[in-house]
């Protein structure tokens, strides 16, 4: 589906309820495309935590801090 710049600021909401259905919109500005909103594949999409390949210990993160017993 192709939409003009504004009737998609218009049609915004009733756009976005297209996407489950999966279809595809490119928003045009004179006729010409400039960019295209198209739903996401979340079970392709994974993400690791962190950039260290490595384990941290979180488990005390919450604990107190020694040094700063003094200030509370």
């Amino acid at each position: 589906m192709i939409i003009n710049i504004s009737e998609a600021q218009t049609e915004f909401p009733n756009l976005i309820e297209k996407y489950p259905a999966g279809e595809k919109i490119i928003i045009a500005g004179n006729g010409k495309p400039l960019f295209q909103f198209a739903p996401l594949d979340i079970e392709n999409v994974s993400r690791k935590s962190g950039f260290f390949n490595c384990d941290i210990d979180m488990s005390s993160f919450d604990d107190p801090i020694e040094e700063m017993k003094e200030y509370e």
